[in-house]
């Protein structure tokens, strides 16, 4: 009976020691001790319950079209805060006041971080969860009806498939892929089919639509990536659904450790409307896209003990391959 009470009283100890532990580490937690891209960039954007009860959300969609180039400037597509968006956030508020819960996430994550990768932590956990588009915004950008159906969607990086269910609707075949394992056990118990890697451009078939969220700013190769997905889709009707967190801060993460990229993309501008033309303009026409539609996004992410939920700055473009582009005149 000794023995229990000594171990209950370790244990409880314990516990408390990592709350305090934990609450000095918020106290520290300002911009000057963060040091990973993405922790700075999610550090600089995030967005706690009373911050969001004073603050617009309208600000998250906001656009100056004067700010735009001329050839972007007509394609741009307004959006708004809508029921799904209100509907995540509100779940997400709700998930970051389970306190034992996030105690329990805190604690897992602090031991597997240095070596396992983010992702993979938020999957054997299954947290974090990722909030792009609803369904009407998506309908809105495509410029597509409810009822609209195609044969095959391909999400590259689709992580646990919240937004992969957005899209798939539209589709006959939904196909996805994903580096990690606890990400592809969740993508094949909702039924899609994961592909590897290196697979994904060597099935035989094309696919009507190819979607590549927040995933040209963590690969190694964004350009040569660009190009499979260009020889990849349906000739003609194909289109690419591309979001990039801006501003622009590619590195790839390893085992829990960030690096910068082999291929190294610099998008210039130093305002969202200018990042946007740059891509545009530069990025794109290189490996033969042009832009259809692009809007601004919120790119929405579960919170943690912190934060209510996370918020990064997104562009959503709509890609078709272009008639004439730099790579056929060469």
């Amino acid at each position: 009976m000794c023995h229990l009470q000594l171990r209950t009283l370790v244990f409880a100890s314990w516990l408390l020691g990592y709350v305090v532990f934990l609450l000095s580490i918020r106290r520290m937690w300002t911009g000057k001790y963060v040091r990973s891209p993405l922790v700075r960039s999610l550090f600089s954007n995030m967005v706690s319950e009373g911050d969001a009860a004073a603050a617009d959300t309208e600000e998250w969609y906001r656009c100056c079209p004067d700010l735009l180039g001329e050839s972007v400037r007509p394609l741009f597509v307004q959006s708004h805060l809508d029921s799904d968006t209100r509907a995540f956030l509100k779940q997400s508020v709700e998930k970051s006041g389970w306190m034992f819960t996030q105690l329990y996430h805190s604690f897992v994550s602090t031991v597997l971080s240095p070596l396992v990768s983010r992702t993979s932590i938020n999957g054997y956990l299954g947290r974090g969860s990722m909030f792009v588009f609803s369904a009407s915004q998506l309908q809105q950008i495509l410029r597509i009806e409810p009822e609209w159906r195609a044969q095959r969607l391909l999400d590259l990086g689709a992580g646990d498939g919240g937004v992969t269910e957005v899209m798939g609707a539209h589709f006959n075949e939904v196909y996805a892929t994903e580096v990690s394992p606890p990400m592809r056990w969740h993508l094949q118990r909702r039924n899609y089919k994961v592909l590897d890697i290196d697979e994904w451009q060597q099935t035989g078939f094309l696919y009507d639509v190819i979607s590549c969220l927040n995933l040209l700013d963590r690969c190694n190769d964004p350009l040569f990536l660009l190009r499979e997905i260009k020889r990849s889709l349906v000739p003609n009707t194909g289109r690419l659904i591309l979001a990039a967190v801006l501003p622009f801060q590619p590195y790839v993460e390893v085992g829990g450790q960030w690096q910068r990229p082999t291929e190294h993309l610099k998008i210039k501008g130093k305002t969202w409307e200018e990042q946007v033309t740059n891509m545009s303009d530069e990025v794109f026409s290189r490996v033969g896209f042009e832009v259809e539609a692009v809007t601004r996004l919120p790119y929405l992410c579960e919170g943690d003990m912190y934060n209510d939920y996370y918020m990064l700055d997104d562009a959503v473009f709509v890609l078709k391959a272009s008639e004439t582009s730099e790579e056929a005149a060469q």
